[in-house]
């Protein structure tokens, strides 16, 4: 009798443990197969000096993603990537993320927001005029692209306080159109100021999709170059260069 009712809790603790495991597979199941949405609103036209607002909803699957680890807009005039400028986003609760800027001039502008949340990344863009955009002379057409490949986007998570002789984490966001950019050889050049014909070469792993990190022990306190190289086998090549603090 204690044999069969010992067997019979036994059987019971299978059945609860493998139901429990089911369930907790099946909500893991279900996250993976969400993503990260960010809705990115910002007016197609205004005039120069005017406080432009910047919005964005993050939403997670049916969830409004109010504990994004990281939210920021860039800035840039088309054609001047290179002198972007990065804000950041207050969190106005319920999902929803702001900024806001004033153009002091006409032209045309791209406005990407960056969201890292829930191991996810995304960052859309848009373009806004500001008073009658950009100059027939040297300016860009509304549709023009920072990039050669359509929809190709590029975000370099600076790395914060890098010390010398101390491993560096270096992490780029790819993304096209909506979707990361997934099985695309990166590879980061970094040179110092000091000796720009001595050059390194290092390659990226993809961890997640869309997200390529290295780790480089930068050997000296001094500033550096870092080109960051992305291509597929799609015939998409694109960089981007960006300057690295070591102290």
């Amino acid at each position: 009798m204690k044999k069969t009712i010992k067997s019979l809790f036994v059987f019971m603790f299978v059945v609860v443990f493998a139901a429990a495991c089911g369930n907790n597979e099946k909500k893991d199941d279900e996250e993976a197969l969400q993503i990260l949405e960010v809705k990115l609103e910002v007016a197609e036209q205004a005039d120069a000096g005017d406080a432009v607002p910047f919005k964005a909803l993050v939403t997670f699957g049916d969830e409004k993603v109010s504990d994004a680890n990281d939210v920021q807009y860039e800035v840039w005039e088309e054609g001047n990537k290179d002198n972007s400028e990065m804000i950041e986003a207050k969190n106005e609760g319920d999902g929803v993320y702001t900024a806001e800027k004033v153009f002091e001039h006409d032209g045309v502008y791209v406005v990407q927001v960056h969201v890292t949340a829930r191991d996810q990344h995304n960052m859309p863009k848009t373009a806004i005029t500001i008073g009658e955009g950009a100059s027939h002379d040297g300016g860009h057409d509304h549709g023009d692209h920072e990039h050669g490949a359509d929809g190709f986007s590029m975000h370099f998570m600076e790395p914060k306080d890098p010390k010398a002789g101390e491993d560096t984490e270096l992490m780029v966001h790819l993304q096209n159109g909506d979707a990361p950019l997934e099985k695309a050889q990166v590879r980061f050049e970094i040179w110092s100021n000091n000796q720009e014909d001595k050059r390194e070469w290092v390659n990226a792993t993809e961890s997640k999709p869309g997200e390529y990190i290295a780790n480089h022990p930068f050997s000296e306190a001094e500033t550096y170059q870092l080109q960051i190289h992305v291509e597929n086998d799609d015939g998409l090549h694109e960089h981007e260069t960006h300057e690295i603090e070591v102290k």
